[in-house]
């Protein structure tokens, strides 16, 4: 009987296999709110105000969103950024507070409440003011509610239980005392100019309240009969042409302009086409810009003409026309003058320009130097007012019926013999109302502003109380001075001027962004900081009824500011006005203004309210990081704020990023269907793949978001969270008895600490550069190609077969324990909740946090020969694997460890070559493979030439099993 075949023996229980119970599948919805609420419990963010106290401080200073429904993506990629800025600057050893905030005032609530009111066929200018404001209020309060759990839901770290609210009654209070410094300086005034007005809304809007859309509008030619031209009056008679495309201005036109250098002609209309409509024949003569002919006779269905006269537009001065509908006596029958305008063209239309002073800003500015002023004919629903000669009571002007060719005003001018051509096909860009989607319309309404180009304040504006005395009772910063430089008092900057001094002094991130604010702040108007709404902080001023002068005394202002302290914004609107006046002014010598500031005006105020009365006065923010869109939205008000009260920016340093858009780059719509809500993707896949998304978008322009999008940071986050998995699982039962020098260790681990050195010092460069997505390449980068794919590929077996106490493997788990303590601080301010997981599955503990670690100490193994030569090494490897490959695919080998290699260049010993690209054996030559004839351990499968059978073990494992 011959003995049975004796069965190889299994040695996996003497190798050393990685040990976790980190779970390799994250479940982040599910933990995610359990981390959050351990943050909670041990009161993270006040511990780690306590711990950072004395520190350098840095100031992210929160940009409020409206507090007016869920968040959007836009809301989620700003806060995650703004998260990971705070976070990094904590780990770089910072106290960097984040108090979050949000806007409570304006239009966006209260149109809201308002579509409320609606809906139960209620109208808001019945109710009582006090009980709108409540119930906006209430409204602002439930949606700051909610928001503010779906904000931490990202993981967003922050004093939450101490936000900022624009509506709380010491914020309003330090709103109206900023409001107070402007009229004590002098930097206000009210006057009636034309603004973007809301005909749905009834209110002025600002240029960050309006959004340009598409549309399609009529355009038509009106002639006006000239009936005086001292310098041409060959043109007497004839009809001067202008073309618009807002036909609900002609009713309120009061002159016409010219552009002085132009050349003008007469046109005699010699036939006209059977296309053109009728109502015209007795304009037989036109005067247009000669360039602009054809156009015009184009449009005007002209097929011969002949010009009888040319001349430059000058010859044009003194003349003077008549409106279209003259015979409706009074306003139109005035002559219209013909004015220069250095605004004039010939881009389109027919060179010549109607003006209506209360409906443009050339317009107005124009007539306003001829003494000619506005007449606010249309009220503000869009309608003409009830008393006026032509269309009275009719309207809105916004109604596209209303102005169409077949409309009321073109039928009238089309009867009286005026209107020369008429279509409802100019497509255009046009403004609307951000929030109400609505067309808005210049329109000259009373308003108050604060001017860009005042350069000088009189004493008394300067707020000089009736002794004469300038003390402010609003603080003593001071008002603006001279730029640096030693400029004359009587040479001061204006707003403009202190803002552009700002903005240069100003790091904007990116770079380019400067260009993009100094040019609106260079060609802005004056600021219109009046709503005719009700929910806002009231513009708190005594207008004097007979001098129209606003009452400027430091002792009344200081009493307002303490009345909105205690009661809030509301307290004006049920005051005692004499109390607030004093003994010095009678009541009803004033009126007590009602209209309520620009929402800009208060959250370009927040830094006030947020900053200096936490930190200081004078403490400034050191960044402020929001949307591209707020160059001319908070970015703008706040600077011009702070400009005006301090003389300078109220931050340090800008930081815009672009849009959220849609996986086809599209704005992200309902009616479309293709918004990304960011609540589902949380519940869904977790926070942290929503800010790995963020943080991993070139976010400085419009990012991408979608399916496939998500896939590809749900892919770099699996890879990253197997990479800790690993090291946890290698690092278990890790002593500090086990740990190597770095002088001590192989030349693979000391590459590897050069690499990690070089690593930390890219990332804090990007942290400070704030380029988290060069921050997260480079280590997702690190942990997938320097680790996960060489270091860990190579290192395995070490780890796996070496004996404990071996030198190479006690090196090994050395520095992987330096990666963790680096790799899980790095990856804390992005993946704030795996980091989290990551750090308590290795050192559980009640009360400790990886958020209150620093920026990692990392050894200094500077050595540029090592790297060189390793990476000509890896370069080699690379090589290497590629020519395996070809036979792994013939299955000539089953796996790297059956070949052997030829390498030309042998830039390490044999062996260690040998054990760096896991093979066989390793001799100089051309590069070639083949299969080894080495048998293979049955322990760590490694093919060597002491293994005299195969499934037999090496000299190494030899050892390390009979130890």
């Amino acid at each position: 009987m011959t003995d049975a075949p004796e069965t190889a023996r299994d040695y996996r229980d003497t190798v050393f296999l990685p040990k976790t119970d980190f779970p390799m599948k994250a479940g982040l919805a599910a933990k995610e709110p359990a981390i959050l609420e351990r943050w909670a419990r041990t009161g993270l963010y006040a511990r780690l105000r306590e711990e950072r106290a004395g520190r350098e401080r840095f100031i992210l200073h929160d940009g409020p969103p409206y507090a007016n429904g869920d968040i959007h993506m836009g809301h989620a990629m700003n806060k995650v950024l703004k998260d990971i800025v705070v976070r990094s600057r904590t780990l770089m050893g910072h106290d960097a507070p984040y108090v979050p905030g949000w806007d409570c005032h304006g239009l966006p609530i209260e149109w809201k409440v308002e579509e409320a009111y609606r809906a139960k066929k209620l109208n808001k200018d019945d109710v009582p003011v006090a009980q709108f404001r409540a119930e906006c209020r209430a409204y602002a309060e439930k949606w700051v509610a909610v928001q503010r759990a779906q904000f931490e839901r990202l993981g967003v770290m922050g004093d939450w239980d101490e936000p900022y609210l624009t509506m709380n009654h010491d914020a309003e209070a330090a709103i109206v005392g900023e409001l107070l410094k402007f009229a004590e300086s002098g930097q206000l005034y009210r006057g009636a100019k034309p603004v973007m007005w809301s005909p749905v809304e009834k209110t002025a809007l600002a240029e960050a309240e309006v959004e340009y859309e598409d549309v399609v509008s009529t355009q038509i030619d009106v002639a006006f009969e000239i009936v005086e031209a001292p310098n041409a009056p060959d043109l007497v008679g004839a009809h001067a042409v202008i073309w618009t495309t807002t036909p609900w201005t002609i009713p309120v036109n009061q002159a016409l302009s010219y552009g002085e250098e132009i050349e003008y002609s007469l046109v005699h209309l010699n036939r006209v086409d059977a296309k053109t409509g009728s109502g015209w024949g007795r304009v037989s003569h036109i005067l247009v810009a000669t360039l602009l002919i054809e156009q015009v006779c184009g449009r005007l269905g002209i097929s011969e003409h002949s010009i009888e006269w040319s001349g430059r537009g000058v010859e044009l001065a003194g003349a003077t026309v008549r409106h279209p509908m003259h015979h409706l006596g009074g306003f139109f029958a005035k002559p219209r003058p013909m004015l220069p305008g250095e605004f004039v063209t010939t881009d389109a239309g027919t060179g010549l320009v109607h003006m209506a002073p209360d409906h443009g800003e050339d317009d107005f500015l124009l007539c306003k130097a001829h003494g000619i002023d506005p007449v606010f004919a249309v009220d503000g629903a869009g309608m003409y007012r009830a008393d006026w000669a032509w269309l009275g009571g009719q309207g809105s002007v916004i109604n596209k019926k209303f102005v169409s060719a077949e409309g009321p005003i073109c039928s009238d001018l089309r009867a009286a013999g005026a209107l020369l051509a008429a279509s409802d096909d100019y497509a255009h860009s046009y403004p609307h109302s951000w929030r109400s989607k609505a067309k808005v319309v210049f329109r000259a309404t009373p308003q108050w502003f604060i001017p860009m180009d005042q350069t000088s304040l009189s004493p008394r504006s300067r707020g000089e109380g009736q002794d004469g005395s300038q003390a402010s009772a609003l603080g003593t910063a001071p008002l603006p001075g001279p730029l640096p430089g030693g400029e004359r008092e009587s040479n001061a900057p204006t707003l403009r001027d202190l803002a552009l001094d700002a903005i240069e002094r100003t790091r904007w991130v990116p770079a380019r962004a400067q260009n993009r604010i100094t040019a609106m702040v260079a060609q802005r108007p004056d600021w219109v900081i009046s709503r005719q709404r009700a929910w806002g902080v009231p513009i708190a001023l005594y207008v004097h009824r007979q001098t129209g002068e606003y009452l400027n005394d430091p002792a009344v202002n200081a009493r307002i500011v303490a009345a909105f302290a205690a009661g809030g914004a509301d307290a004006w609107f049920t005051a005692d006005h004499q109390a607030l006046l004093g003994d010095a002014y009678r009541v009803d010598d004033y009126e007590v203004i009602t209209d309520i500031l620009d929402v800009w005006f208060d959250s370009g105020c927040t830094y006030v309210f947020t900053l200096e009365q936490r930190y200081g006065e004078g403490v400034r923010a050191d960044l402020y990081l929001e949307g591209s869109d707020q160059h001319r939205g908070w970015f703008q008000s706040s600077l011009l704020e702070s400009a005006g009260t301090r003389g300078r920016a109220p931050y340090g340093a800008v930081l815009t990023h672009g849009f959220a858009l849609d996986d086809k780059g599209r704005k992200m719509s309902k009616s479309i269907g293709n918004v990304v809500d960011p609540l589902k993707i949380i519940g869904e896949s977790g926070a942290d793949i929503l800010r790995m998304w963020a943080a991993s978008t070139d976010y400085f322009e419009d990012v991408r978001i979608g399916k496939e999008v998500l896939a590809t940071s749900s892919d770099a986050y699996r890879k990253l969270r197997n990479s800790f998995r690993y090291l946890l699982g290698a690092l278990d039962g890790f002593t500090e008895a086990e740990r190597v020098a770095p002088a001590d260790m192989p030349e693979l681990e000391r590459y590897v600490l050069h690499l990690l050195g070089a690593l930390d010092r890219e990332l804090r460069s990007a942290a400070e550069a704030y380029e988290f997505n060069r921050y997260l390449r480079a280590l997702t980068d690190f942990a997938n190609e320097d680790l996960s794919a060489f270091f860990f590929d190579i290192r395995k077996d070490s780890l796996y077969c070496d004996a404990p106490d071996e030198c190479k493997r006690r090196s090994y788990r050395t520095v992987l324990d330096l990666l963790f303590h680096a790799l899980v601080r790095y990856a804390a301010p992005v993946l704030c909740f795996t980091a989290e997981e990551v750090w308590q599955a290795r050192f559980p503990s009640e009360d400790g946090s990886v958020h209150l670690l620093e920026w990692p100490e990392v050894p200094a193994v500077d050595d540029d020969a090592l790297a060189r030569r390793w990476r000509e090494v890896r370069a080699t490897r690379a090589r290497v694997t590629d020519a395996i490959e070809p036979l792994r695919r013939a299955k000539t080998v089953r796996s790297s460890l059956e070949a052997e290699v030829r390498v030309p260049d042998m830039a390490l010993d044999a062996d260690l070559l040998a054990e760096t690209f896991i093979v066989a054996r390793v001799g100089e030559g051309t590069l070639d493979v083949e299969r080894t004839a080495y048998l293979k351990c049955g322990r760590c499968w490694r093919h060597l030439p002491e293994v005299a059978e195969d499934g037999s073990l090496c000299g190494r494992c030899e050892g390390v099993v009979h130890a």
